[in-house]
């Protein structure tokens, strides 16, 4: 979904701080999906990723006076998620649930016949999945808000408080990273190359 307009946005903010409940569910509406999206593929767990998602929306809901109108109300909603799942790794081990990813691929791949195209759309999941799983969290993070999520380099800076450039060095090592670890698992590579033939 494209980022709402800033000025649609600050118009929805005030509605939503006077107590609006159809501006309240446009705001949550607007960011819910692509901030469920970004804690799953950070946790690979559906269960925390509910769990992070709903519990960000009540501390943005409870909060909303403290939004400072200068910043990307979205990048405020990451932050609070982003938080809320920090504090999940340091109570709980990470965890990517494998069923979870395997059960999705073996769904496509039914005995039904399905065509091979899915079967392919299934690796290159599985392959991401994989891939994001060996790198650290801070590269994860900048690579799905990156190319998942489409934020700028700019934005992402601002939201990890970090330099550009420090942005985009994180961002080259974490593409090389995943490069290395699908071209160094044989079967891996060749679903690659499946995908791209």
């Amino acid at each position: 979904m494209a980022m709402m307009g800033i000025n649609t946005e600050r118009a929805l903010i005030g509605r939503a701080r006077r107590g609006d409940a159809i501006a309240i569910e446009g705001l949550i509406r607007a960011h819910q999906d692509a901030l469920y999206a970004f804690i799953l593929r950070m946790s690979g767990r559906p269960d925390v990723a509910e769990d992070i998602v709903q519990e960000a929306f009540v501390r943005v809901l409870n909060n909303l006076d403290r939004f400072d109108d200068r910043f990307r109300f979205s990048t405020w909603v990451f932050t609070i998620a982003k938080r809320l799942y920090v504090n999940w790794i340091q109570k709980h081990r990470p965890a990517y649930d494998t069923e979870t990813v395997n059960a999705r691929q073996c769904h496509q791949e039914s005995p039904g016949g399905v065509t091979a195209r899915r079967e392919v759309l299934g690796n290159i999941r599985g392959l991401i999945e994989t891939a994001l799983a060996g790198l650290n969290e801070q590269q994860r993070e900048i690579i799905l808000l990156f190319h998942q999520q489409s934020w700028p380099i700019t934005t992402i800076a601002e939201h990890l408080d970090m330099p550009e450039g420090t942005v985009k060095s994180h961002l080259h090592r974490a593409r090389k990273r995943m490069k290395r670890l699908i071209t160094a698992n044989r079967k891996m590579h060749e679903q690659v190359q499946e995908a791209w033939s």
